[in-house]
């Protein structure tokens, strides 16, 4: 694995991509895949953390590109340069969306339902069609079901083996445009709780809504039921019981399981939490 660049690297990639603008005020931060300056007002700068998000990034950013013609009523992040290589790393600059994310459980419904029902009709043209991946073609559950629940500790297995089964026999949904990873930094809204803009669809593929119903439950599982019809909120808490849909999600995006250890690791941690929730409101 490329080891994390030094904040002063990822200032001079950035400020190659953004010749003329002042990184006074650029802050770094980053997630699981890439890295990031953030320029207030002017873009934010992705570079891949690791070989395999470098490989991906033209493909993510085509992504984008599609999905900003898309028409949706919040703003989306655009390519504002080419991919750029910078040895192992590539990086993009994408267009700034205002607004910031809202603590847990504060969403208003009205406009989660808006959000999830925009992504959800968004067109999928044939080239976006080709970008993404589809999950339902490539018996996304058994990999989970023989690679993964062994790994848990016995007193989970039964119940998330049980929980991938319910989850894998679903009735199929139309396949659609999921988000993939909805919920905290990447919904920002207004300071008067408006939804203005949606970022990082690194993690956009094609399956099931009831996907992105339940990453929108950061805002309360309440919340979710009153954004949607009660057949996505049964479904949603389907997948989330199963392993968590965060858990669902490093499947459903495409992403092969590399490190199969970690993964059920995080599972397990995941696990303990629900456990110790369900005993508080007992």
């Amino acid at each position: 694995m490329t080891a994390d660049p030094a904040p002063g690297e990822l200032l001079e990639i950035a400020a190659t991509l953004l010749p003329g603008h002042s990184l006074a005020n650029a802050r770094v931060g980053g997630g699981n895949l890439h890295h990031v300056v953030l320029v207030p007002g002017t873009a934010a700068v992705r570079v891949s953390r690791r070989p395999s998000s470098a490989r991906e990034m033209s493909r993510r950013v085509e992504v984008l590109r599609e999905v900003a013609r898309a028409g949706l009523p919040f703003a989306v992040p655009e390519p504002l340069t080419p991919v750029t290589w910078f040895g192992e790393r590539a990086a993009v600059a994408v267009s700034w969306i205002e607004g910031a994310e809202l603590p847990e459980g504060q969403g208003d419904p009205g406009e989660i339902g808006t959000l999830l029902r925009a992504v959800r009709e968004a067109p999928v043209t044939p080239r976006l069609r080709g970008l993404l991946h589809a999950p339902r073609a490539a018996g996304w559950a058994e990999g989970l079901l023989d690679e993964v629940v062994p790994l848990l500790p016995e007193r989970w297995r039964d119940e998330c083996r049980r929980g991938l089964e319910a989850a894998r026999d679903l009735e199929p949904a139309p396949d659609v445009l999921v988000h993939g990873d909805l919920g905290g930094a990447n919904v920002h809204w207004s300071s008067d709780g408006r939804l203005i803009g949606v970022l990082d669809w690194d993690q956009a593929h094609l399956f099931d809504p009831a996907i992105d119903a339940a990453l929108m439950a950061w805002h309360g599982w309440d919340n979710v039921k009153a954004a949607v019809d009660p057949e996505t909120y049964r479904r949603a808490r389907i997948y989330d019981a199963s392993i968590g849909v965060g858990h669902l999600v490093g499947v459903l995006d495409g992403r092969p399981l590399t490190n199969v250890d970690v993964y059920a690791r995080s599972i397990v941690a995941w696990l303990e939490r629900q456990a110790v929730s369900a005993d508080q409101h007992v």
